[in-house]
């Protein structure tokens, strides 16, 4: 299966109004699935306190559709002017990709 990988990486800004930006996110989170070519978003923090959110799409232009999405746009900007104090931004093709579920029982089994 062909996919993209949007990799994004940040850290909040010192005051930072972090209920603001968490509902700017819920909002985004909302609209990036109602996105054609959307396949899945994750995010985590590390001990840092650097963020990343991974957000997985069918195809380069798919992610090239929500990166210029009017809402996603003024995100960015509020994210640039408000929130973030860094940030980066990496796409790939995933070029391999694996699942193994080990407490799920394969169809057929015993």
């Amino acid at each position: 299966m062909a996919m993209v990988i949007v990799v994004f990486r940040s850290r909040y800004k010192e005051g930072a109004d972090l209920d603001a930006y968490g509902e700017l996110a819920a909002q985004m989170r909302s609209l990036v699935g109602t996105q054609p070519g959307f396949l899945s978003i994750e995010s985590f923090e590390a001990p840092d306190g650097t963020r990343v959110s991974l957000e997985f799409f069918e195809t380069a232009e798919a992610a090239t559709a929500w990166r210029d999405h009017p809402a996603h746009r003024e995100a960015q900007r509020r994210g640039r002017d408000e929130f973030y104090s860094w940030y980066s931004v990496h796409t790939a093709d995933v070029i391999r990709s694996h699942e193994l579920h080990l407490t799920t029982t394969a169809p057929g089994a015993r």
